[in-house]
């Protein structure tokens, strides 16, 4: 990936600029310098993540960082993006990854922010920094100021989601800002490519728009269409992976072929296709899929934030002894960062009541979407559209530089130091616990219903036995809840069962070692072994972080229930404060303590060996309880199995 280029037949460095950046001919010398560029780049982000996660640093920041004392470095190329490689080679797996992690109901739900984000901020920037650099530049092309203006418009979606979902921001703020940037490139080189072909009439830039976006959005459909219709016949996972990997390129490159907006047809294709997986596909699929885009994902917004640093020096050099004195280049590169964030916070406290209406919005969300404005590499890659011969442009793409790495550094350092001034609340991983609690309860709720209107014959209690699982399953959920130290049942069954997995596998090792056993069933029996294992890992890693998480201090019924709704009074006093009395006076063990509202009894979860709080239900007929655990006031109305 270095600039580096060598002449076929001639071992030497080419210093044509054509070859210039990544991609061009190269000799089979120049092949094996890319590829060990290549191999230096992503041991170098796997090295940087490991270390930053170990002492809990900011990993985009960091490998911004080390990129740009890297490009100082003599041993390391220099490495310049071109826009090819950014727009068609990064830009629609990150951008396809994305959307298919968002959730499509929570997108529509807030698609007045996000389009007043993703195109009203992308104008008033564009118009904004132009106006500003032309006034700070005057000898520059009012078409130039303006492109650099919608260059440095839009935010990143790889920041974004990076470093809001680290610092653990409220899900809607998220939820617009990921919307926002999936959206805004798409504004962003539209304006663009408007600003370089300089047309000026209103209605010719309107129509340019909209026709970019309309054809991207019949692009996406069509895409989604096409491989919603072959993923219904494909089963093997090998083979839908293969095409999720081929979908974000074929959308992109099909809208760009007819003038469209392939940004906008590979969010299209995502949002529509992630939405619809559980119907599409199978589970293998889906897990496949997942695990597969979550690591090219990790590499690739990786590698972008190390590259973003290792433009720095050629960036920068390129400025020196120009026709501009360097101060006057840096106050320039200084006033326009300033003017980004300043325009970006008039423009969301303008429209706050539009952007987050309806929830009584504190100002301090306000403050935090429109901090929360990072650009990122599309800001680098798109300044390379700008055409060479125009008039300072070393010093556009320091801008963009400038604006890139100080709004990462500036405000990606700050934001969580702000989030926790500002308090604004993340979210509770115990009020999660209880909505899957929930959710998976109703599920069984309708499983059983259907699995008692089986009506074949069950000689061998087949029911039995599904219901014991179903019941184990939803009785985990539920001893996610609490805040008590003590073993529940599922975590005693995860540290055996791990124990014994660990025996069982030496053992499926010990007989491969023999060469007696076909390869091919110790794979299968192995892989059996994995799955199990994962499960209970990823069951104990959602404790673990339950138990380090805030306390649930309440939360609001999720349906209508006369029950839950007649028990707004003050809950009866416990009788037996912090005890159950049955399993005192039985001599057993219970999990979490639940409080009759009623009658204020005290009795054990379902989860417990000898469920007393459903068997007092059952003797009384007192339809609701809460949790008697520190810290929760949730509720539990037996009658209709609703939380509130």
């Amino acid at each position: 990936m270095a600039t580096i280029r060598i002449r076929p037949g001639t071992g030497e460095p080419s210093t044509d600029e054509s070859t210039a950046g990544l991609g061009g001919a190269v000799g089979e010398d120049g092949r094996v310098e890319v590829a060990l560029g290549l191999v230096a780049l992503v041991t170098a982000v796997i090295a940087v993540t490991a270390v930053c996660r170990r002492l809990n640093l900011a990993t985009p920041l960091v490998l911004i960082a080390v990129g740009i004392i890297a490009s100082y470095l003599p041993f390391v190329p220099e490495v310049q993006l071109s826009a090819e490689v950014v727009l068609i080679g990064l830009l629609p797996p990150l951008l396809y990854s994305a959307a298919l992690n968002t959730s499509l109901v929570d997108f529509n739900a807030n698609r007045r922010p996000i389009l007043l984000l993703s195109v009203g901020l992308v104008v008033f920037t564009t118009l904004g920094i132009g106006a500003l650099v032309h006034l700070l530049l005057p000898t520059l092309p009012w078409w130039a100021a303006m492109a650099i203006g919608a260059v440095v418009a839009p935010p990143d979606a790889v920041a974004a989601t990076a470093i809001g979902r680290r610092i653990g921001l409220p899900r809607r703020i998220v939820t617009v800002l990921e919307g926002e940037s999936l959206l805004n490139d798409a504004t962003a080189l539209v304006a663009l490519r408007t600003a370089i072909a300089a047309t000026v009439s209103v209605a010719a830039v309107a129509l340019d728009f909209l026709i970019a976006a309309g054809g991207g959005l019949l692009v996406g459909l069509a895409v989604t269409f096409v491989v919603a219709k072959v993923r219904r016949r494909l089963t093997d996972p090998l083979l839908d992976s293969g095409l999720s990997f081929v979908t974000p390129f074929a959308a992109y490159v099909a809208a760009e072929e007819i003038h469209a907006s392939g940004v906008i047809a590979v969010v299209v294709a995502g949002l529509l296709l992630g939405h619809k997986a559980p119907i599409l596909q199978t589970a293998q699929s889906r897990i496949a899929e997942r695990m597969n885009w979550s690591s090219i994902a990790f590499l690739l917004e990786s590698t972008v934030f190390l590259l973003i640093g290792l433009q720095a020096r050629w960036i920068i050099a390129g400025v020196v002894g120009g026709e501009l004195s360097l101060g006057r280049v840096l106050g320039i590169c200084a006033a326009v960062l300033a003017g980004v964030i300043v325009l970006r916070m008039v423009w969301t406290f303008a429209v706050r009541f539009l952007l987050l209406r309806g929830l009584q919005t504190p100002y301090s969300y306000t403050f935090i979407v429109g901090w929360a404005g990072m650009r990122g590499v599309v800001t680098l890659a798109a300044a390379f559209v700008i055409p060479p011969d125009t008039p300072h442009r070393d010093v556009l793409l320091l801008i963009a530089f400038t604006v890139t790495a100080g709004t990462l550094f500036l405000q990606g350092f700050s934001l969580p130091w702000l989030a926790r001034w500002l308090r604004v609340p993340s979210p509770d991983p115990a009020a999660d616990a209880l909505a899957r609690a929930t959710l998976l309860n109703q599920a069984t709720q309708a499983g059983l219903a259907a699995l008692e209107d089986m009506p074949e014959d069950d000689p061998h209690d087949v029911a039995g036995q599904i219901r014991a699982r179903m019941e184990r399953r939803d009785f985990a959920a539920w001893e996610q809840l609490g805040t008590g130290e003590a073993e529940t049942p599922t975590e005693s069954y995860a540290r055996r069962r791990r124990a014994l997995i660990d025996v069982e596998r030496a053992r499926v090792l010990e007989a491969r070692s023999t060469g007696t056993v076909p390869h091919e069933v110790v794979a299968q029996v192995l892989t059996m072994l994995d799955v199990e294992e994962s499960m209970l890992d990823y069951s104990q890693r959602e404790r673990s972080r339950l138990r380090g998480g805030p306390l649930l201090m309440g939360q609001d019924a999720d349906a209508e229930c006369a029950h839950l709704e007649a028990q707004h009074k003050p809950a009866a006093p416990p009788q037996t404060p912090g005890e159950c009395a049955d399993c005192v006076r039985e001599g057993t063990a219970w999990v979490h303590l639940r409080l009759c509202l009623t009658c204020g009894a005290v009795s054990c979860c379902d989860s417990s060996p000898q469920r007393h709080a459903n068997a007092h239900f059952e003797r009384s007929g007192h339809p609701v309880m809460r949790s008697a655990e520190p810290g929760e006031k949730w509720r539990w109305c037996f009658v209709d199995r609703l939380t509130g």
